[in-house]
């Protein structure tokens, strides 16, 4: 291969990586990546046959602070039937993540995301959204905000139905 030509395929190569990258977003019917594969810090509970609520957050985000003791009432509600939260801080400062959680005390595990690897490989659009996982790793549903009672009836639903389907 002429050096031309193996610049051109060099450069090709990586524009199609760069593409790939770029558009790895988790999509609905999708399995939700392997948590464990991108050095969160924090203990992450076992997932595996559970139905999963993966909620990111900041502690700079108002929506975030109002969720966290509604999904507190759902983790205690429902995880006798299999059902856990994993609340995945995006925080770059472990002081103020660990002030937050010390703070409000959920009754989930919460991660934190410092280098924000996870955050982009799922690309998620903004503060809080959170992803429903069935006990299959699938990726069911996703809801960006948190609009108060009316995102818990939703999730609550939601997550009932996921935990009565058949393994």
């Amino acid at each position: 291969m002429s050096s031309l030509t193996k610049k051109t395929y060099d450069w090709l190569a990586a524009m199609f990586v760069t593409v790939s990258l770029a558009t790895a977003e988790v999509k609905v019917g999708a399995p939700f990546p392997d948590l464990a594969g991108f050095g969160l810090e924090g203990t992450l509970p076992e997932r595996a046959g559970k139905v999963v609520l993966v909620d990111f957050w900041a502690t700079w985000c108002g929506p975030c602070k109002a969720s966290f003791p509604a999904y507190t009432t759902l983790q205690r509600e429902l995880e006798e039937r299999g059902f856990t939260i994993i609340a995945v801080s995006v925080d770059k400062q472990q002081g103020v993540y660990g002030d937050f959680v010390k703070k409000f005390s959920p009754a989930f595990p919460t991660v934190r995301d410092g280098g924000q690897k996870l955050v982009a490989e799922v690309k998620v659009p903004g503060m809080p959204t959170s992803y429903l996982i069935d006990r299959h790793g699938i990726l069911r549903s996703v809801h960006s905000g948190f609009h108060g009672d009316a995102t818990t009836r939703e999730l609550r639903d939601e997550i009932v139905k996921l935990l009565e389907e058949k393994s």
